[in-house]
């Protein structure tokens, strides 16, 4: 594959939260799983990147730009209340 605006400009700590949460939120069934086709929940591999992505704000604390720790924190807030509603949704 080329080089294009398939890969971001930005090399930096949000083009890995981006790869992250977008794994994660196949995993919730918010983007279909680019094999199947279909969007599924499984919960379990949700909180495996959630876990991740928090692991990493963990071991990136005080190191990184006030730009890319409130990207973080956003991602992660908002991967984390769309986990919970599909939990409760789910039982």
């Amino acid at each position: 594959m080329g080089q294009g605006t398939a890969y971001p400009e930005q090399r930096d700590i949000r083009a890995i939260v981006v790869l992250l949460a977008t794994q994660g939120m196949i995993r919730l069934g918010e983007i279909p799983d680019p094999l199947s086709g279909k969007a599924a929940l499984d919960a379990e591999g949700a909180r495996f990147y959630i876990d991740l992505l928090q692991e990493l704000r963990r071991k990136t604390e005080n190191n990184l730009s006030s730009e890319e720790s409130t990207f973080l924190g956003e991602v992660l807030a908002n991967m984390q209340q769309v986990f919970d509603k599909k939990k409760g949704a789910h039982g």
